[in-house]
């Protein structure tokens, strides 16, 4: 029997960074989707692994990427997604949830073979997220309404190519723990 998680791929952010001006109207389209999503999730006990972008702070931990976020000037973006204390969480230094993080391994530990992946930004990081999870034979799950893009063409794009190469399923994610 497969078992899921819900990955929730760098909302734990400032959006101090080049693109944040494109990407923010869609990360605030995509959090209360996101918050809905969460708490299904949360009620459901689904495992709720957060995977995040250290932005090259290395001495840095989940807690502090956290209370950075939440006191800066998008705190509104953040407040909602928090992890819980059943939360799981791997930091990242690449696009790529696997790219040298413990994922792989701590996916296998906990039996978890098919990922739901929400988060940002759906042409780069769930794009190439989503790539690596086929490489390793996970079953991929991608709730439209719950991923953020900075190009609305290209992340169409990549919605097609996750579904159409990588055999993704693309949904609503209101059809996810409903």
């Amino acid at each position: 029997m497969s078992k899921t998680a819900l990955i929730v791929i760098d909302m734990i952010n400032t959006y101090d960074h080049k693109d944040a001006d494109l990407l923010l109207p869609s990360v605030t389209s995509v959090v209360p989707v996101l918050t809905d999503l969460l708490g299904r999730a949360r009620r459901d006990e689904v495992p709720v692994i957060y995977v995040n972008d250290n932005f090259g702070e290395w001495r840095s931990h989940h807690g502090e990427l956290l209370e950075h976020a939440l006191a800066g000037p998008h705190a509104e973006l953040v407040e909602p997604l928090k992890p819980d204390r059943n939360s799981l969480f791997v930091l990242k230094a690449r696009h790529s949830i696997f790219f040298e993080t413990p994922l792989t391994y701590l996916l296998h530990q906990q039996g978890i073979d098919r990922l739901v992946l929400s988060g940002q930004v759906t042409e780069q990081c769930v794009l190439y997220s989503a790539l690596d999870a086929h490489i390793r034979h996970l079953d991929v799950v991608i709730p439209r309404g719950a991923v953020a893009h900075i190009h609305e063409d290209l992340a169409d794009a990549a919605l097609r190519m996750m579904e159409r190469n990588m055999g993704a399923e693309v949904c609503d994610s209101g059809s996810l723990w409903a």
